[in-house]
């Protein structure tokens, strides 16, 4: 059985997940924390099924410590998820995570840059008022003297909508109905499967194609 435990970041306590020894940034079960008012005066969105206007032309950045506890972000962060800069310093990335994305992308995601190697990862994010966003991720990951992790950089931009309408919600909507019966090691199987059988390298080849088709 996975256990749990609860550091605390600026005051305020986050779950993390102890697996094979390694501190990995769990999703943090965002609901739980919230009804158990571990996260002070946040109300957890709504999805809709409304995609946030934003300037498509302009990259979201931000910065989080080697556990994933944000302590930058640029504005152009602020104007699409709508939090305030105040809100999510402090806070575990994944406050915008939208539920329809696969746990196993972000496992695979955090498995790679915790051992200094970078991820582009497409992600579906819930903003502030609902609306979701999609971008793809990648990373500068920050190493101090003694070459230890301490920070991990995210540039974020848009992916063509026929790229996600075509590829990538279909895979994920699918990943998620396997992630609900059998877990994440089922889910990741799975894509492991679909990436062999539709002839890409890997995860990552998977996206580039996805994008550079509509590009």
């Amino acid at each position: 059985m996975e256990k749990f435990i609860c550091i605390v970041h600026k005051n305020n306590p986050y779950f993390f997940l102890n697996t094979a020894k390694k501190c990995i940034f769990a999703e943090i079960f965002t609901k739980q924390l919230i009804s158990s008012n571990m996260i002070p005066n946040f109300k957890y969105p709504t999805p809709i099924d409304k995609e946030v206007d934003w300037d498509k032309s302009k990259t979201i950045m931000s910065r989080t410590d080697a556990a994933g506890v944000i302590d930058f972000v640029n504005q152009v962060f602020c104007d699409v998820c709508g939090y305030t800069e105040e809100e999510l310093l402090g806070s575990p990335h994944n406050l915008i995570r939208h539920p329809d994305m696969p746990r196993v992308i972000f496992k695979v995601l955090w498995d790679n840059i915790q051992q200094g190697i970078n991820f582009h990862a497409v992600a579906k994010n819930l903003a502030k008022s609902g609306e979701y966003y999609w971008v793809v991720t990648d990373f500068d990951i920050i190493k101090d003297a003694q070459g230890k992790i301490v920070s991990y950089l995210a540039r974020r931009t848009s992916i063509p909508t026929q790229s996600v309408q075509k590829y990538i919600a279909p895979l994920y909507a699918k990943m998620l109905q396997v992630e609900a019966a059998g877990g994440m090691e089922a889910s990741g199987a799975y894509l492991a499967n679909y990436l062999k059988e539709n002839g890409y390298y890997d995860y990552i080849d998977f996206i580039e194609h996805a994008i550079l088709e509509f590009k």
